[in-house]
């Protein structure tokens, strides 16, 4: 393999590959053995696998720099293309769940692979292709919109992401002024986001209703292969969640506030954990990652052969700059069963976070991919891969001394703090949106008065000192996965709890906890959640009394 900068972009031919997926549909069905159809899937598993490989590899340079207008056109080249090649092998995979040899896949790939091509095949639909291109071209719109944003503080030109650093100052007003600063950028594109996102409603709606679903609620339980539970069951969660947790975040904030002298606590105050300021990391961007090759190594000998293939071919892209899309990300380049991290460095704890989250996803992908599964078995559905992610940050927690130093363990106590109180945000996000496509709310006063209503029954310590764009209900604008991938965010939430017992098990019995983790990334997507919880002999998160047993058992 080449390093990541090496490597060769060029834009695949669409219509040669569709052509190539219609007389590969034609030689399946002529096929007379299991080893003659099996090999023509594998062939084009690998002609489909290099056309996904050249879309990661464009979009990876798109978000590195959104002002490329070269990858930018690419971008729409690939969001007009892929739901043609879908399309296409929705004749495929009728063929293949058809055919005489069905049963013989489902035996070498598992029952799950043979429901995934039956779900493909209910979801793809021609009459639905222009609705598609529109949802892609809403989405490149919204990530080059949301990159734009600038201002100057304190003598340096930032962005969202720069002004994080600021907001947890040891300085109250530095962090007020940063809030407010990145409260206003927020503001400054708020009708342009608005807009975007009322007609990201108004197209996923319809797509629902072209495919004969009863919402996009259920349209996209099914897109994200939620076989093992639906709404109802999420919403039992959200409820354990509002139950056992909410109180339990509001007694930690309560005691942040007495921490940090304050008579008051304000949104500005959430991210500053310790009066004399939050752990910092020790080093650059290339030092942090050189802590973190040898903190792999010690962990285990297939954590560190993961991260010194990582290293060898430059398969990062962390430093925040302007012009790069928020967040951060693992993606995967299935050509060379490469991951790839993408993430915007600001000098907090969370760039520690980053080098073990998304390391978390890149270990399990990188695992998952030398086992002999299919291209789209290296990952799983969303709420088991953040379980991969989040329980990393736990695994690794014994080497922060090489990142934190002496406060080291504040950074464990202000990690677990952290990870708590995120889920209530979570499980808000996941309420806003049902509600968004439950009673299609296009209008943006509308949402933004639901997201207020939603935030003071998840968030009731939130206090944003008299912002009125925030006040209205401004907030929810920030989490790019409302915009860019609907209904993922409560799989965070889910996950956590799934992270959070492999915490408590490591106190008990770490080598075992370690096994089942790696268990778990090795079966990749080639079973569904439940048995794959299972595999990791994990409880599932929807059993009443589990988030109240692991919570008990964290003694926080």
């Amino acid at each position: 393999m080449k390093s990541f900068h090496e490597l060769t972009y060029e834009r695949p031919d669409s219509d040669a590959l569709i052509e190539e997926i219609t007389r590969q549909t034609e030689a399946f069905r002529r096929s007379r053995s299991y080893e003659e159809a099996r090999q023509i899937l594998l062939d084009l598993t690998k002609q489909t696998g290099h056309f996904g490989t050249m879309s990661t590899l464009a979009s990876i340079r798109n978000t590195i720099d959104t002002t490329d207008a070269f990858y930018e056109k690419e971008m729409q080249f690939f969001g007009e293309a892929e739901p043609k090649i879908d399309v296409a092998m929705k004749g495929f995979y009728e063929a293949l769940a058809d055919s005489a040899f069905a049963e013989s896949f489902e035996k070498e790939y598992g029952a799950l692979y043979l429901r995934r091509i039956r779900t493909k095949i209910r979801l793809t639909e021609e009459k639905n292709v222009e609705n598609l291109v529109q949802e892609n071209r809403l989405i490149q719109e919204y990530v080059k919109e949301s990159a734009k944003p600038t201002t100057q503080f304190r003598g340096e030109q930032v962005n969202f992401y720069g002004l994080l650093k600021f907001m947890q100052s040891t300085d109250r007003e530095t962090r007020r002024e940063a809030f407010q600063a990145w409260a206003d950028l927020y503001e400054s594109i708020a009708d342009r986001l608005d807009a975007i996102y009322s007609e990201m409603i108004e197209v996923r709606c319809r797509m629902a209703r072209t495919l004969g679903f009863s919402d996009y609620v259920e349209m996209s339980y099914l897109r994200m292969e939620r076989f093992d539970y639906g709404r109802n069951e999420v919403a039992a969660f959200r409820e354990q969640i509002r139950r056992e947790l909410v109180p339990l975040c509001q007694r930690l904030f309560e005691e942040q506030k007495e921490r940090l002298g304050l008579s008051d606590f304000h949104y500005y105050d959430e991210g500053l954990i310790y009066p004399e300021g939050n752990p910092m990391p020790e080093g650059t961007a290339g030092e942090l990652l050189e802590k973190a090759g040898r903190m792999y190594r010690e962990l285990s000998k297939e954590t560190g052969a993961f991260f010194d293939f990582m290293l060898r071919y430059g398969l990062f892209d962390l430093e925040t700059k302007p012009g790069k899309q928020q967040g951060g990300y693992c993606t995967m380049l299935e050509d060379e069963k490469a991951p790839f991290i993408f993430s915007n460095f600001n000098g907090t704890r969370q760039d520690v976070d980053v080098l073990t989250h998304e390391a978390g996803h890149a270990f399990e992908s990188y695992t998952a991919s030398r086992q002999g599964l299919l291209g789209d078995q290296y990952f799983s559905t969303a709420e088991i891969n953040e379980i991969h992610s989040m329980s990393m940050e736990f695994f690794t927690e014994p080497w922060m001394e090489l990142f934190f130093g002496k406060d080291a363990d504040k950074y464990r106590y202000a990690h677990l703090v952290s990870a708590l109180e995120a889920v209530p945000y979570m499980v808000c996000v996941d309420a806003f949106q049902h509600r968004v496509y439950e009673d299609h709310l296009t209008d943006p006063m509308e949402r933004r008065t639901v997201w207020r209503e939603l935030e003071k029954e998840y968030l009731p310590w939130r206090d944003y000192d008299g912002n009125e764009f925030l006040e209205q209900g401004g907030f929810w604008m920030q989490k790019q996965h409302i915009f860019m991938y609907p209904f993922y965010y409560i799989d965070y939430a889910l996950a956590q709890f799934g992270a959070l017992e492999y915490k408590v098990r490591m106190q008990e019995d770490r080598e075992g906890a370690w096994q089942d983790y790696c268990r778990l990334c090795r079966a990749g997507g080639s079973r569904g959640y439940l048995e794959l919880l299972q595999t990791g002999h994990l409880h599932s998160p929807f059993e009443d009394g589990t988030v109240r047993g692991i919570l008990e058992k964290l003694k926080i």
